[in-house]
């Protein structure tokens, strides 16, 4: 059995600014993630893709937010359970939650925090008889690293910002870029239009539009893929299809924990501290649902913040907390380090 303060489900981007945010509370967090490595859609989906909201920072990669918020909550000593899917949760006589993962691991915590983002994600797949053939075997539906596109010829479908913003990149990388798309018309940022219609003129990408793929050809691998143009068809010889659909999000096994559900999502009391209908589970993130919501990162970092001092609540009733600016207290971490703002020198001028 893991004991720990809040029981974190989910180590995205909030999970992981939760365990700071507890940490300053002298809170200890575990996490759990279906996912083998922390980041959540950050590390799986697209760690090498640029985030442009996220304060002080106009740029950060995906992945390096991540490695930034590890770094943050290093001094506060999470546990992680990785590779493994919150399943069941039990009420215990004292309050407690025992939540349980698809391989038996148990953890018991006073306070739940469900930060799974969209849930789980499964690609939206095309409708090709032996597309399941080729998974792994140069069917990707989600590039990870740009760099194991390096001189290949790749095949990317799709008129979302991610087909664009993937064919802009590999262009630079793969030795053959082809867009295609089923209708004319690109669904994504202007700019990232302008920017493939401008790498089409240089000869550097190839687009077919409108046009779809029908089928994939290959020896224990991909060598080629039909594609459908009005009423022609004809091979194209690549490496790799990449369609990117976009991807469907599921809660998975929470949506089974008694928990208020809309729209995929769970309902919580924005007005003090995003607790669900289940005194002691709170839902931040992407994951949650209020009038008013707004599925960015930097609102699962302020909604994060607020759960925790109701968790300090629960946790220690009756207890006062007195709110300090980290500039003024400093930071003690669980692992024996401190940081604090330089002393001011007291002395004279003569």
């Amino acid at each position: 059995m893991i004991k720990t303060d809040i029981l974190i489900i989910g180590a995205g981007p909030t999970g992981l600014f939760t365990v700071f945010e507890a940490g300053l509370l002298k809170l200890k967090c575990h996490l759990i993630d279906a996912l083998p490595q922390p980041g959540g859609q950050c590390s799986e989906i697209y760690p090498k893709k640029p985030i442009y909201d996220i304060p002080a920072y106009p740029e950060i990669l995906a992945g390096d937010l991540t490695d930034k918020l590890l770094e943050q909550c290093k001094q506060f000593e999470p546990g992680f359970t990785l590779g493994e899917r919150a399943e069941t949760i039990d009420k215990q006589d004292d309050g407690t939650f025992i939540v349980t993962t698809n391989k038996g691991t148990k953890h018991q915590a006073p306070v739940v925090a469900i930060a799974g983002g969209l849930g789980s994600f499964e690609p939206r797949k095309p409708l090709i008889d032996n597309i399941a053939d080729y998974e792994d075997k140069g069917v990707e539906y989600i590039i990870k690293n740009p760099e194991f596109y390096k001189d290949k010829r790749v095949v990317i479908a799709g008129g979302g910002d991610s087909a664009l913003d993937w064919t802009i990149y590999l262009s630079d990388v793969a030795k053959e870029v082809t867009l295609i798309h089923r209708r004319n018309e690109f669904r994504g940022h202007l700019d990232s239009v302008e920017k493939v219609q401008e790498l089409k003129n240089q000869g550097k990408v190839e687009l077919i539009t409108p046009a779809e793929v029908i089928g994939i050809e290959g020896e224990g691998k991909v060598e080629a893929v039909t594609i459908k143009q009005d009423a022609n068809t004809f091979k194209k010889s690549c490496d790799h299809f990449v369609p990117l659909f976009g991807l469907s999000p599921k809660l998975g096994p929470i949506a089974n924990w008694g928990l208020e559900i809309e729209k995929n999502a769970i309902k919580v009391n924005n007005a003090l501290d995003y607790q669900t209908n289940i005194p002691g589970i709170f839902a931040i993130g992407d994951v949650n649902t209020y009038p008013g919501k707004l599925k960015l990162i930097l609102c699962g970092f302020h909604e994060a913040t607020l759960m925790c001092q109701a968790a300090y609540q629960i946790i220690n009733p009756g207890k006062r907390y007195v709110l300090k600016y980290t500039t003024v207290s400093g930071v003690d971490g669980f692992d024996g380090t401190r940081k604090e703002a330089p002393k001011a020198v007291v002395k004279a001028i003569e």
